[in-house]
């Protein structure tokens, strides 16, 4: 009774603080307005995934405990589906309005390493293509909340690069099972010891990987305090969502990671995104805008604000791109950190992934130990995942438009190149760097002719011979 009564209060000071974070602290002063984010509100109905047949002993499936429990909470208008210590085995989970799911210190969320659970059966018939591991469509004030930790399993779906392991992690995976390419380059998790393949051929199955966290169309959302680790592919990815915030998540993934972004905000407008931890396998915070026609229709990311998160492993720190056909406008980043990523602030895109950007204000940047550019903006990029096959680009729709981009006050200790920019005429324009000091190891500018950034008060810097 004793310790029922303790994890009430807990749950109820928790959910106090989301509700009362001030967040209008972070749109002080801002070089151009945007509406202030609020949490959603959640109804004070509590449930416990245990009440509903839920066994935490990391064997047990949980797919039905945690769809009834949502179900139950859903009826009575909303609430908290508690999620308490113990290791939660589970495959589809699916949230509706006003729902918060609330994992409690030591509550392990794992994916089920069966692909078969996170692909949907209607009728008696599995779908062709797998889900993300937890979603949401079309709902309102929905969260993700607490200190426990939502694992993707995603070595069970995940190709590996040979070159990118040691001899000693490449034999880990081959005693799993699994298939080596004829040419010995790469691993997929295709004819696994223990677990059956969802597609006839491991190129077939490597297109159903998918992501960990995915909501789309929601409004009012927020994720905060959990750890997101180890996805099949990107680990947070809200879609033309609107009021979204995330605060204060950690994201934990290999950094070799094939695809393993670490939060990636598509085509959303009203966007918080602060006090995260980041060790991603692809690219940390990244802006992304759809492609084609259809990413044209689905709008901007608009009124985006990024403040005191740390990114430490990720091919990019801040990035936009490269798919941004609907446009990026407004975005405020203040007050980051990037400590080992591959690149720092990073503008890629290519010939039909291509955008426009508008307002892009980037300031107090710190930076340490950036494998290749500081700052570097790229109009030809490839998506070189596994399996890409490189083909000369003769799109003329949607080019890259980067401008309107500013950029102050960046400090980078350690980068091969300082700032980097490529692309043809028209592409990269109205760019301006001032206030920032760069220390890089091999080379200060490397800037394409075509290519306009003014530079004001950028101090590039090496070691003296």
């Amino acid at each position: 009774m004793k310790k029922s009564i303790i994890t009430c209060l807990t749950l109820l000071l928790t959910t106090l603080a989301a509700a009362q974070t001030d967040y209008s602290k972070y749109y002080q002063n801002l070089p151009k307005p945007m509406p202030v984010v609020q949490a959603p509100v959640i109804p004070e109905n509590r449930v416990n995934l245990r009440d509903f047949g839920g066994v935490g002993d990391g064997t047990s499936l949980n797919t039905q405990a945690f769809a009834k429990a949502i179900s139950a909470l859903n009826k009575q208008g909303g609430g908290h589906l508690i999620v308490p210590a113990g290791v939660w085995l589970t495959g589809l989970i699916s949230l509706k309005d006003n729902i918060d799911l609330h994992l409690e210190r030591n509550a392990l969320i794992i994916f089920s390493p069966d692909k078969r659970d996170l692909i949907p059966v209607e009728d008696g018939k599995a779908d062709d293509k797998a889900k993300p591991g937890l979603t949401a469509s079309k709902r309102k004030n929905i969260s993700i909340t607490g200190e426990g930790i939502i694992d993707g399993n995603g070595e069970y779906w995940r190709p590996v690069k040979r070159g990118k392991v040691s001899d000693t992690e490449w034999n880990q995976y081959k005693a799993m099972g699994g298939t080596v390419t004829p040419k010995g380059d790469l691993w997929y998790p295709f004819d696994l010891k223990h677990f059956s393949n969802v597609a006839v051929t491991y190129e077939a199955q490597e297109k159903m990987r998918t992501h960990l966290v995915r909501f789309t169309d929601c409004e009012n959302v927020l994720i905060q305090g959990v750890t997101l680790r180890n996805s099949p592919k990107f680990h947070f990815v809200p879609q033309r969502c609107n009021n979204v915030i995330v605060d204060g998540i950690k994201v934990d993934c290999p950094w070799n990671a094939q695809n393993g972004d670490a939060i990636d905000i598509g085509n959303c407008k009203n966007v918080l995104v602060v006090n995260n931890t980041i060790n991603a396998g692809d690219d940390g915070i990244c802006m992304k805008g759809g492609v084609g026609d259809k990413g044209a229709a689905d709008g901007p990311c608009e009124n985006i604000n990024i403040q005191d998160n740390t990114v430490y492993h990720a091919h990019g720190g801040f990035v936009i791109g490269s798919e941004f056909c609907g446009g990026m406008n407004n975005i405020y980043v203040h007050n980051n950190t990037f400590a080992g990523t591959d690149t720092g602030l990073r503008f890629k895109s290519a010939a039909g992934r291509g955008g426009t950007t508008k307002d892009i204000y980037i300031s107090n940047i710190f930076m340490t130990d950036i494998k290749d550019e500081a700052i570097v903006f790229q109009c030809d990029y490839f998506d070189n995942h596994v399996g890409a096959e490189m083909k000369e680009n003769k799109e003329t729709k949607y080019l890259p438009n980067f401008t309107d981009i500013h950029i102050s006050d960046v400090v980078c200790y350690g980068a091969k190149t300082g700032i980097k920019a490529l692309g043809q005429k028209g592409m990269v324009h109205g760019i301006d760097i001032k206030n920032c000091t760069i220390f890089y190891t091999d080379k200060d500018k490397d800037i394409a002719p075509d290519c306009e950034l003014t530079l004001d008060n950028v101090k590039l810097t090496t070691f003296t011979e």
